[in-house]
This record gives structure tokens, sequence and C-alpha cells, in this order.
């Protein structure tokens, strides 16, 4: 206990003069495919050799991103969550991977990843324990950072279970300097204000911000639509704190992409990808890629609703439009033309109800595309392009339950 006193008096001398915004990661929202809300804590790989959490589980997902289309597409990354550790430390108190299911360790999978073009991401919890009961890295900090280092990690989550509410805003403060310090660039997702929420804490999500490359809000999400639905309605409530915090390097992270797990519906799966899209979340599939039907495939890998969560201008759209079953959001993207100040938009109408289709009709200049010239109008979904609409026009479009309409109104006065 003295020596971890004695550390953070140290830390403490230089930690108010780092900020993890200057590591120039996160430009655009991460995207890659993570395992938890697929495959959980599963370590019994006797009996679960093809689903249980080890190093072969993630060279089969690293080789679908490469060879299915989804690294094309932009799905980068590779991502360990929970349970891969030893339940002890090493004698010098350094982590250690598990040694049947990670013989060949972390060093390894992490040259293994970046041998394909993609990056690899690993998981810790700031308390005593992680979540699922193995070694926390509380007390650890500085040695957690530079193992992750050692080792060629790319992103790293950062858990907060078994660990007091009140400590939680300086652990992760901590933990963004220590990694900073050590040279190696790696992102940082923060459970932060998730943690804070469910101690009934205030969020100060301009503090977080500060210190994390990308944070969580609200609950794990799961393969169901009310989990989507509920995330959608923390949003939706609380966008007024929300929008100002986002940017190029600064997320919010509304949690894992589902799609592909077929307990949810192709219009809901739709649903999913446009509004994280509109919101400019990390798109991080959790999924079992050797299985993902072709329909939901074809959802994942959508080039053009994936632009506009890349789009570099990196905005969160806003839920302009709320009635009872419909809901209307609108997002500034590129091209834009400086002169005018004009942006283009893009525009999701998600139809809440469960079981009735909406014939929704949007007046442009009523959610705020009021460029004079007008705008090249594209339903993202179908593809269909539908002309040149001006401000006063009327875009008419039937929405199924549960699902969603897409499209783009590109400024059509300047050459792009």
């Amino acid at each position: 206990m003295l020596t971890v006193l004695f550390t953070l008096s140290l830390l403490a001398v230089w930690l108010p003069h780092v900020s993890l915004l200057d590591n120039g990661l996160a430009k655009t929202p991460p995207m890659g495919w993570m395992s938890w809300a697929q495959f959980y804590c599963e370590i019994d790989c006797l009996h679960h050799p093809y689903s249980c959490i080890s190093e072969d589980l993630y060279m089969e997902m690293a080789t679908r991103l490469v060879e299915d289309g989804y690294k094309d597409v932009g799905y980068n990354s590779i991502h360990i969550d929970d349970c891969w550790l030893e339940m002890n430390r090493s004698a010098d108190g350094k982590l250690v991977a598990d040694r049947v299911r990670f013989q060949s360790g972390i060093l390894a999978l992490s040259n293994y990843m970046h041998e394909r073009g993609l990056k690899l991401g690993l998981y810790e919890d700031y308390g005593t324990k992680t979540c699922a009961g193995y070694p926390g890295s509380y007390g650890y900090m500085e040695m957690d950072a530079n193992t992750f280092a050692e080792w060629g990690v790319d992103y790293f989550k950062f858990d907060g279970c078994y660990m007091d509410a009140e400590k939680i805003p300086q652990g992760y403060k901590e933990m963004s300097a220590w990694i900073n310090k050590t040279g190696h660039s790696m992102v940082y997702s923060c459970e932060w204000p998730l943690y804070l929420l469910v101690n009934n804490k205030t969020v100060d999500y301009a503090e977080v911000s500060n210190y994390c490359n990308l944070w969580r809000n609200y609950y794990d999400v799961s393969a169901s639509w009310n989990s989507i639905h509920s995330i959608i309605n923390f949003f939706d409530l609380n966008q007024d704190k929300l929008i100002p915090v986002t940017g190029p390097g600064r997320w919010n992270d509304p949690d894992m992409i589902v799609v592909g797990q077929n307990s949810i519906t192709p219009d809901q799966s739709r649903t999913q990808m446009s509004i994280w899209s509109i919101w400019s979340a990390p798109l991080i599939m959790s999924n079992d890629l050797r299985l993902v039907a072709p329909v939901y495939k074809e959802i994942l890998q959508n080039r053009r609703v994936i632009a506009i969560d890349q789009d570099p201008l990196g905005k969160m759209g806003r839920l302009v439009v709320n009635t009872t079953n419909v809901a209307v959001y609108v997002k500034s993207v590129t091209p834009t033309d400086e002169n005018s100040s004009q942006s283009s938009f893009a525009v999701v109408i998600f139809n809440r109800h469960l079981k009735s289709s909406a014939k929704v009709t949007v007046r442009l200049n009523e959610i705020g595309l009021t460029n004079s010239a007008g705008y090249f109008v594209q339903d993202l979904w179908s593809g269909e392009k539908r002309g040149i609409m001006l401000p006063d026009d009327q875009y008419i479009a039937d929405v199924p339950p549960t699902g969603v309409n897409m499209f783009k109104a590109t400024l059509t006065q300047a050459d792009f």
C-alpha cells in the first residue's frame, strides 16, 4: 500500500498537465469487432471449442474481417473483452494471459493482427477485479499501462467494476496519464460515465472528454430490440449534454453493434446502424462473423451509411422532431460551403411503433435544411436518388415498424 500511495503522489505532480486528447487518435469513430455481446465469458474450450474466449477465436474473427470484406469498408480492429487473464498476476506483479486459452501470449496475438493490417484492443478494469473476477488494475496502473504498450496494444477499454464510485473520476484520469506516459499510441475507451450513472452520480462530460477518446454512457447492449431502444431513449433524453462534447478524438459510446445476431430483425438492424451513425458513434460489431447471414452482412457493410458515421466533421446528430411514434434526427456532414457556412446533411426518420408502418412527410426547411439552391437527395439504404430538392419541398417515406428511412442531402451550389 505504501508503494501505491507513493506512486500516486508522484503522478499527481504531472497529471493535471496531461490530456489524452493530445494523442491524436480516433479522429473518426472507431470501427471493429468485439467479443462480449456474442461470446461473453465462455471459457470452457473443451465443450465449446468454437465459441470460447481464446486466441483461436480472435484469430478466426480477424480472418473473417479481412476475407469477408469488413476491413475494406472500415472495420479494422479486433477487441478482446473480459476473461482473457489468468486468475493471478505473475510473481513480479504483471498481468498474465490465460496460459491455455492464450498460449501464444498477447504480444503474439497483437503481431498477428498487425500483420493483417488490423489493430488489437484489450480490456482491463480500474477496480480490484474485473467484472468477471480476474485481476484488476487498481494499484498496478503504471505497470499495466507499460505492459499493454510492450504488447503493442492499439486500443484499451477500461471498465469500472469493484471500485468505489467516489474514486472513479480520479482513477480514469490517472490511467489516461499513464497511457500517455508510455509513449505508445493507444485509443483510450472509458466506462467512467456509466459507473457514475449506476451510482446516481453527476457526470461532467466535458471533463470526461479531456481524458478519454470515447466513453460508455449507458448500460450494456444486448441482442434485443428492448435493449437497443432503451439506449436510443437515453441518448434522446440526454442529447443536450452529449452533443457539445462530441468531435474528432472524443466520442460518446452507446455500445456495440449487435447486427448479425438473429434475435434482432433486419429493420431493427438498419435502425441501430443508422442511429449509431447519425450520432457519430463507434461501430464495433459483436456477432459471430462466421455465421452472419447475407442480409445482415449487407447492412453492416453499407458504405453510404458508414460514410455518415465516419464523416470528418465528427458531429453528433440531433433529434429535431419527436412524436409518439416518429423521431427525426439531423446531422451536419460534408461537403460544406465555406462561403455560405452551409453544410450537407444526413437525416434519419425512425418509426418506434412495434407493429404499424408509418408514412412520414418532412418539409426540408422545417428540419433545418435551408440552402436556397437545394440539395441532391439520396436514400442511403436503397441507394435511390431522389433528385434535387429545395427547402420548401417535402420528403415522403414509408417507414416500417421499428425501422428507419435514412437519406443524405448534399449541397448543390459548389463544385464538389
